[in-house]
């Protein structure tokens, strides 16, 4: 009896969870759908530049961008649904990371040609995966003062890219910046400003979507979306296992790639810890730890059918918080979805003509959303005399160079700008190593941190309350009884 009463009552728990909520197939499909386009330019990028880079032919580039869409869809199922050990069950979309994009060229232009990469990838990914139960068990160290700079810094290293969304994507394209690309994303964001506002709570959540749509058909009429290249290729297509040759191991490479899968475990475990702070779920060592599993199995065999390192997308992060739509089964249906465009180069090559400046402006309340979780975030944690508020000014501020002056880092070793170029990881680092420098080793921290702290905390002795009766208050420096009369304060030597 008490073994059914118990595992009802974990079925209980199980579904009370806000990410285990279930919305109809055509909601979820919906939803899901603008999961895909809020990520979709990111996902294609990163095999266009490295592809461009390679020398690879037109049609070897279409595969490598079908292949990261596949596998970006399978990555996302993962870790969505999740299996035993692998996928933190949070609404997470996976695709290819930018972490590794200057890694990956160097490794391209230093003579070990794509096939280099991918195996670099491989074996880096396999290493990372060995490692993740070291990063399971450091949650206790991400407490709000880190999640919290971790995620407005998320929000704010994603705003340029949103900014050049907006200007057009391309910038050396003649129209870059144009009043026509700006203003295309300012209607976007108008119009989902328009629908959050006025619209039902279905037509509100769907705002993003709605918006992009409505854009769309906007930039058609005036001639700026181009469907010209929708019927130009196959149909159907599977990606085929080692299309562009055995991968090749070297071990320059594969050093270098081990550093970008750090990076890449410290983001996935921001996004993680990001979203369950968003949807106002728990995630203990054991989630954190299937998440990057997922992560790193994924990034493991995304080479085989042409693709590259798997991780959280952060502005996915943004949508969930926009929209409140917290079922994993939503990104669920994105990953089905994003799995199809990998079939289905032909429905890829639709979304890919939805406008840049119209994601632009979808962008901007996408990303500024993370920020605004993060700034929220923030707000619950306790700033008085402690050290907390140097920690989030020097991590933030820490975070935003790479943002303010992207060739700061140049002069570098390699390893060293691959960590701190970007914005996301720089924050990370600082943030934790802080944290535990002020809060964990306290030995030399002073009790009164000056400007770095909110204010020390006001005493009164016990047997001052003592002396208080009900209705006792104070006004304007006087203490006052029930009556309102003035009750003497004296010396603590008067009646000696």
């Amino acid at each position: 009896m008490s073994k059914r009463t118990s595992a009802a009552a974990g079925t209980i728990a199980a579904a009370s969870r806000p990410e285990d909520a279930r919305l109809s197939i055509g909601a979820s499909f919906a939803y899901g759908f603008q999961h895909v386009l809020t990520m979709y330019g990111g996902i294609v990028a990163v095999p266009l530049i490295i592809g461009q880079a390679a020398g690879l032919s037109s049609s070897d580039v279409g595969l490598l961008i079908t292949a990261c869409l596949f596998m970006g869809g399978v990555a996302t199922v993962l870790q969505t649904v999740g299996v035993p050990f692998f996928g933190s069950q949070l609404p997470l979309v996976q695709g290819v990371s930018f972490a590794g994009v200057a890694t990956m060229l160097a490794i391209v232009n230093g003579g070990g040609g794509i096939q280099g990469v991918f195996g670099s990838v491989i074996v880096a990914s396999l290493i990372g995966l060995l490692i993740t139960p070291i990063f399971s068990r450091i949650i206790k160290f991400f407490p709000p003062v880190v999640t919290g700079t971790v995620i407005t810094t998320i929000g704010l290293t994603l705003m340029p890219v949103a900014a050049g969304w907006a200007m057009g994507g391309n910038a050396k394209a003649p129209n870059y910046g144009s009043v026509s690309n700006i203003g295309l994303a300012g209607l976007t964001l108008a119009i989902v400003l328009l629908l959050s506002k006025v619209g039902s709570g279905t037509i509100s959540r769907l705002s993003i979507l709605l918006a992009m749509v409505i854009g769309t058909i906007v930039a058609a009429i005036f001639g700026i979306a181009d469907f010209s290249k929708v019927g130009i290729g196959p149909i159907a297509a599977f990606p085929s296992p080692f299309h562009f040759g055995m991968p090749t191991f070297q071990l320059a490479g594969i050093i270098s790639m081990v550093i970008v899968i750090l990076v890449t475990l410290v983001e996935t475990s921001a996004d993680i810890l990001a979203v369950s702070e968003i949807i106002g779920t728990k995630v203990d060592s054991r989630r954190l730890g299937n998440g990057l599993r997922a992560d790193m199995i994924s990034s493991a065999v995304a080479p085989v059918f042409g693709s590259f390192t798997q991780s959280a997308f952060a502005q996915n992060v943004g949508l969930v918080a926009v929209t409140g739509i917290k079922s994993r089964f939503v990104v669920s249906a994105g990953g089905v979805i994003l799995v199809l465009l990998g079939l289905l180069p032909v429905l890829g090559r639709v979304v890919a003509a939805v406008p840049t400046p119209v994601l632009g402006g979808a962008g901007i309340v996408l990303f500024g959303t993370v920020a605004a979780s993060g700034i929220r975030t923030l707000s619950t944690v306790n700033y008085k005399n402690n050290m907390n508020l140097i920690i989030v000014a020097t991590s933030i501020g820490f975070g935003v160079i790479p943002i303010a002056a992207p060739t700061f880092y140049d002069k570098f070793p390699a390893w060293f700008g691959t960590i701190f170029h970007s914005g996301i990881s720089s924050a990370a680092v600082m943030a934790i190593l802080l944290n535990l420098l002020f809060n964990h080793f306290k030995a030399g921290n002073p009790q009164n941190p000056s400007v770095f702290a909110a204010g020390t905390d006001r005493q009164v002795k016990a047997e001052v309350l003592d002396c208080l009766e009900h209705g006792d208050r104070c006004e304007d420096g006087k203490l006052l009884d029930v009556d309102g009369k003035e009750i003497r304060v004296v010396g603590s030597d008067a009646g000696h």
